[in-house]
């Protein structure tokens, strides 16, 4: 019995012990899940699981603006976010929150706006629309807003811009009121056709984001504390090609994006003190995943994701994020995760994806889905890939 233990612990320190597949009462637990829903894996989540090795690509896309720092704004008036922007496609994100607290709690208006800075009219055009209402729940503004946003297909309307004008380019964030410890949470994409100017801003309820912008003269100090970052940033979207082909007989096995590391944040450029800047997170950033996997031995993949940050600290709590992803034994299209409660908490919950049944002769298919780093949650997400008894 002592050798035996012995060897396992060297097969072990080797690194080549296979992911244990799900047990019996497992694998029904998951077959028997509808997507979205959260499934109890106890004992599963936190093995070390294979890595899936890719190549990432930087895609064309448009210009990426994120405001979100300082998250918190603690000032009753003032510009949290100020750059300029050039003529083309624009992906702004908001995510900005009313911290006046002295000398007391006040409601406010946190909204957007873009100057026109070119010498000719400006024409703007929502591409991509997400706007919800002010919450103070965190993890339902990130996951509805990128349902919200995945959904949204480009408006007819074109609005004019004069030469040294500025409009909301929300009207809804003008109209919203603001309260102590609310997130102002927006997603929009949009084109224009002259050199522009876009800010957010603080101020009272009464006034208009264009003109506070016009009274207000500087722009807060980021505070480095909390929020991913602020600026505009050289990537908006990735393509991800996985390495190889994923055989479900070799066992479960995970992609990691957007962890800092094997997938650094990506850097900008933030205006108001002209230095680089580090979008910590890389939230808002489109990621295009494409997988290869076949099953020599007769098995599907169910794919699963869990808070595996939830031990971290009291931020890291739950998760909530949204996909879409290509069909499998449901439906393709956007899915809310989870799609039966708010969050996720920790281990021993996952959430169920979707589940890809094997070809009838074994050959080769590819898995897509579309995947950004979801708003309030700690990161990363991993993405899990465990074979799966359909019978």
């Amino acid at each position: 019995m002592k050798r035996f233990s012995h060897l396992l612990f060297l097969i072990c320190l080797s690194g080549i012990v296979k992911a244990q597949s799900l047990d019996p009462a497992l694998n029904k637990a998951v077959l028997q899940a509808k997507q979205g829903n959260v499934v109890e894996l106890p004992g599963f989540l936190k093995q070390k699981f294979s890595s899936i090795e890719y190549q990432k690509i930087v895609q064309p896309g448009p210009q990426y603006l994120i405001s979100d720092d300082p998250e918190y704004i603690r000032v009753p008036e003032a510009i949290a976010f100020k750059e300029p922007v050039q003529p083309g496609a624009v992906r702004l994100y908001v995510y900005n929150v009313n911290g006046v607290k002295e000398p007391r709690q006040i409601d406010r208006k946190i909204t957007a706006v873009i100057k026109n800075t070119g010498t000719a009219d400006m024409h703007l055009r929502l591409l991509k629309y997400s706007s919800q209402a002010p919450t103070t729940n965190y993890f339902k503004a990130g996951k509805e807003g990128l349902a919200d946003y995945f959904a949204s297909k480009p408006e007819n309307k074109i609005r004019t811009i004069k030469p040294g004008q500025a409009i909301a380019i929300d009207e809804r964030l003008e109209k919203n009121v603001v309260k102590y410890d609310e997130l102002v949470h927006g997603f929009y994409e949009f084109v224009i056709d002259q050199p522009g100017e876009v800010s957010v801003l603080q101020t009272d309820l009464k006034t208009s984001g264009p003109a506070a912008l016009a009274r207000i003269t500087n722009v807060l100090p980021p505070k480095s504390k909390s929020g991913a970052g602020r600026g505009v940033f050289g990537v908006s979207n990735y393509r991800v090609i996985t390495q190889g082909v994923l055989d479900t007989k070799n066992g479960a096995a995970e992609i990691i994006i957007a962890d800092g590391k094997k997938d650094p944040w990506v850097q900008g450029r933030e205006s108001s003190r002209g230095e680089v800047a580090t979008l910590a997170g890389n939230y808002g950033v489109m990621y295009e995943v494409e997988m290869k996997w076949k099953s020599t031995d007769g098995k599907g993949l169910a794919l699963v994701t869990w808070n595996s940050r939830a031990d971290d600290n009291q931020w890291c709590g739950g998760m909530a994020a949204t996909m879409v992803v290509s069909k499998g034994k449901f439906d393709a299209g956007i899915i809310q995760l989870p799609s039966d409660r708010l969050n996720t908490k920790k281990d021993p919950e996952a959430i169920l994806i979707q589940v890809f049944p094997p070809a009838a002769n074994g050959e080769e298919q590819t898995i897509r889905f579309t995947y950004s780093p979801p708003g309030a949650s700690c990161l990363p997400t991993p993405l899990i890939f465990v074979p799966i008894d359909m019978k």
